[in-house]
């Protein structure tokens, strides 16, 4: 029986084998590519802790030195944990461009308090944990005083975001002390009463009822006559001339 030649078939295969050929070579070429140069982008907050060039050090650094080092021998793991272990660093994401540009897109810490005490003073992030002050920008939020410890700590991270993430209460509270009975007290911006908050025991009921109160006050033009404000009872809010 004579054998009949698919000619078509033939020519699908060697087109796919030339594809496969390709790509290969591509992908091989495109690896062996130097790079072009690094590129810092920023996300979040628009008031950078660390500077771009903070950045680019720590990259360069880590890749001895070399910008002109292959592709396909960058560590872009390593790179990212290096940054993320920055103390200014959320997280990050290193990657390489198709045109051969190096890209670190980071995120910075969010501050939202300020501790301070006679032997040192650092900001508390957004999650909780410690964060060094900036030589570059100087975070307005609360300062805080007193001693935060294990067992308040987390509690404290909180109310500290509450307040951060409440715009008025972020304009109004500008300090906190953190008595030794583990009470708290509290101080505003504009007008000269101390707010004696209590433990840190429904602090979200709390803050409504001063918002509530704070809000009547100033429509009465009476905030100016109190020295304290109590908010230690949940279902009052108890004023002092």
């Amino acid at each position: 029986m004579k054998k009949i030649f698919n000619w078509t078939n033939l020519r699908l295969i060697l087109m796919f084998a030339l594809v496969l050929f390709l790509f290969s070579f591509t992908s091989k070429r495109n690896e062996k590519r130097k790079l072009a140069k690094i590129n810092v982008v920023f996300v979040g907050e628009n008031n950078l802790f660390i500077k771009e060039e903070a950045v680019n050090k720590l990259l360069i650094e880590n890749m001895n030195n070399r910008l002109a080092i292959e592709k396909d021998k960058l560590a872009l793991n390593k790179l990212e944990k290096i940054l993320d272990s920055n103390a200014m660093i959320d997280e990050s994401d290193v990657f390489v461009s198709i045109d051969g540009v190096l890209k670190a897109v980071v995120k910075q810490k969010t501050p939202v308090a300020r501790v301070v005490s006679e032997f040192e003073s650092f900001y508390v992030d957004y999650k909780g944990g410690k964060m060094p002050l900036s030589d570059n920008f100087t975070a307005r939020v609360p300062l805080v005083s007193g001693d935060i410890n294990s067992k308040n700590e987390e509690k404290l991270a909180c109310l500290f975001r509450v307040i951060y993430e409440d715009d008025f209460l972020k304009k109004n509270i500008i300090a906190i002390q953190i008595m030794p009975n583990a009470s708290l007290k509290m101080f505003n911006r504009n007008y000269n009463y101390q707010i004696d908050f209590g433990s840190m025991r429904n602090f979200e009921t709390k803050f409504k009822n001063y918002k509530a109160f704070f809000q009547k006050a100033v429509l009465d033009s009476t905030l100016y006559k109190y020295k304290k404000i109590d908010l230690r009872f949940t279902k009052q809010v108890v004023c002092t001339k």
